[in-house]
């Protein structure tokens, strides 16, 4: 079965399948250190509460009371008088949303944040604002100088394309 080496597809005779990503070494060091940031007190498992921290600290957003219940209900255990999630459910459940997690998702996100009339591309001032306020010690020439770097086609306009462009470019590779 033939790949594609820019897109991350198999190409099958039945369309495409996204390739599903694997856990990392560094993301179960990660999912570890998350788990023990969240546990309050140190009990050696999660709360409800603990669990929408850990939620929010890996994923970037309040979980939902439904989906909270639904983690509890299927993998909490009763630890003395509290339903808790142990680290080896944790693990179990958080490698599972981790591997599913759309990795464009966050470029998207920044990019409607920057993109705050909802047109669908960024002009100098969207990009202006949003370093006065993240950034204001960077001098406006050197933002115009990013932006005129960014619009790729020169059309004073930085499309979703060119953002995404951006925020996947490897500096490594070219130093």
């Amino acid at each position: 079965m033939k790949m594609s080496t820019s897109t991350g597809f198999q190409l099958g005779s039945y369309g495409y399948s996204k390739i599903k990503r694997s856990i990392t070494k560094e993301d179960k060091h990660l999912l570890s250190v998350v788990f023990h940031e969240a546990d309050d007190r140190n009990k050696g498992f999660l709360t409800r509460e603990d669990v929408k921290v850990a939620i929010a600290e890996l994923f970037g957003y309040k979980p939902s009371k439904y989906e909270v219940d639904q983690i509890m209900n299927n993998y909490g255990t009763r630890f003395n008088s509290v339903i808790g999630l142990s680290l080896e459910n944790y693990m179990i459940i958080m490698s599972d949303k981790l591997v599913a997690a759309d990795e464009d998702e966050n470029t998207r996100h920044t990019f409607m944040v920057f993109d705050t009339n909802c047109r669908g591309f960024l002009s100098v001032k969207d990009l202006q604002r949003a370093f006065s306020q993240v950034a204001p010690h960077i001098p406006n020439h050197t933002v115009q100088t990013c932006f005129r770097e960014l619009d790729r086609d020169g059309d004073g306009r930085i499309s979703y394309k060119d953002f995404d462009f951006m925020m996947k470019y490897d500096t490594k590779s070219h130093i």
